[in-house]
């Protein structure tokens, strides 16, 4: 009987972890090609002159809108869909409290996304190309917007794509397109189960129930993608590895409490206003010229405060800087949340990309801010910020966690970064209801 069991399983299971691997290979592949794309891109425009470092992006959000709303005429996805059922009870209301019904990266890249999970044959795969060219633009042009929702969404329209147009492969477009978001994120990262936790908990937020099949077509697509970055020896993020392990338990017990707080905080007030950015139905024009002069103005203030390649790009010139300068903390967290104030203003113009990168960035200055007064290597700090930024604002606690592991060093190093992950979630969820109740009394108020 157990035998028979243990068969029946894998009779259901196989077939998605050979998707998973197939659309894992398939989806990565195409999300690397974008990946290296906008990474030489940015690379050409960051040798540019200060001048152009600071008109590039308006000119690459400006592209961006002119191909979603001239080419496409089409508006970015806003809200979820209604879930099915909410669970009740106390820790259902807690759970409910934690998985919001809006998903605060809010770009219509992940918001098409976590509207598939569960009927990923539904996700809008022609739309690709067309969103390729806006991501290209937009964050290739340096943007303050990142590469991993658009590795996600071209690795699940390749994998939808692949099992759409191929009627062979017709009853397996669910895996194809699960392992193709996975590997893509994975591949991007360069670590094994980063893409597989990243699409699991995206899909948490339509409570998409969990089965053996899920998880086999989620863990073959980190696999492979992690493969893909291996075989082909890729460096598309740098994440910051702490080598130094701290040496009072005291101050990393208070550096993890307030890096916890202070950045979870900070980004997820700062995904919140991406969300009110996100939601404002005035018309592209409108928004462009409004949020392009604020990207413009904001730009020229932290050029002031650091310099003008630390307002560039995703946010790896602004680590950069934080790590081969001298400088205060009131420089760091200065430009730390001048950078969440530019990323608002770019999904406000309209551009085309993701935020865990510009997290990371927000993150690492933030924790910096606490390395000096609590006696621990700016590595350690600006490793423990950036999985505090993601935990925090991007509400990825699991792939935070994944990605503390996959990063390395010390293990007391380890053992900070995954306390200020903890420390950072609750923060984020504090933050994050505060900032909804205000906000909807604020408009109860001027009905």
């Amino acid at each position: 009987m157990l035998n028979n069991k243990l068969q029946l399983l894998l009779t259901r299971v196989g077939p998605w972890a050979v998707a998973g691997l197939l659309g894992g290979l398939i989806g990565s592949l195409a999300a690397v090609l974008l990946t290296e794309a906008i990474k030489q891109t940015l690379r050409i425009a960051s040798n540019l002159g200060n001048v152009w470092l600071l008109l590039l992006p308006l000119v690459g959000v400006t592209l961006a809108v002119l191909v979603l709303f001239g080419l496409g005429r089409g508006q970015p996805v806003q809200i979820l869909a209604p879930r099915g059922a909410t669970a009740s009870g106390r820790w259902g209301s807690l759970m409910a409290w934690y998985s919001f019904p809006h998903d605060i990266a809010r770009a219509d890249l992940t918001g098409d996304v976590v509207n598939a999970s569960g009927a990923e044959e539904r996700f809008p795969w022609n739309l690709a190309p067309l969103r390729a060219l806006a991501i290209l633009s937009t964050v290739g042009l340096g943007a303050p917007m990142g590469t991993e929702s658009p590795a996600a969404h071209i690795g699940v329209a390749t994998g939808t794509w692949l099992g759409t147009i191929n009627p062979a492969l017709g009853q397996l477009v669910r895996p194809l397109a699960i392992g193709g978001g996975a590997a893509s994120v994975s591949a991007l990262m360069g670590i094994p189960l980063v893409g597989s936790f990243f699409m699991f908990e995206l899909s948490q937020r339509r409570q998409v129930p969990i089965t053996p099949e899920r998880v086999a077509a989620m863990l073959a697509g980190g696999l492979v993608g992690w493969g893909v970055n291996a075989a082909f020896k890729l460096q598309l993020i740098r994440l910051v590895v702490p080598q130094v392990a701290p040496t009072d338990f005291g101050d990393a017990v208070a550096a993890t409490l307030l890096i916890g707080a202070i950045a979870g905080t900070i980004t997820a007030l700062t995904g919140e206003a991406i969300y009110w950015a996100r939601g404002l139905r005035d018309r592209p024009g409108t928004r462009l010229l409004i949020g392009g002069l604020m990207m413009l103005f904001l730009a020229i203030v932290i050029g002031q405060v650091a310099t003008p390649a630390a307002a560039f790009g995703p946010g790896g010139a602004a680590i950069l800087w934080a790590e081969n300068t001298e400088t205060t903390p009131y420089h760091l967290l200065a430009v730390a949340l001048l950078r969440a104030a530019a990323t608002t203003a770019a999904v406000l113009a309209g551009g085309c990309g993701g935020v865990f990168v510009p997290f990371l960035a927000i993150g690492d200055l933030t924790g910096r801010v606490f390395a000096t007064t609590f006696e621990i290597s700016g590595d350690l700090a600006g490793a423990a910020g950036a999985a505090a930024g993601i935990a925090g604002g991007y509400r990825l606690p699991l792939t935070a966690v994944t990605m503390v592991l996959g990063v390395g060093g010390p293990a007391a190093a380890q053992l900070t970064c995954l306390a200020t992950v903890v420390v950072a979630a609750l923060s984020g969820l504090v933050a994050a209801r505060v900032a909804n109740q205000l906000s909807s009394s604020l408009r109860a108020m001027f009905r």
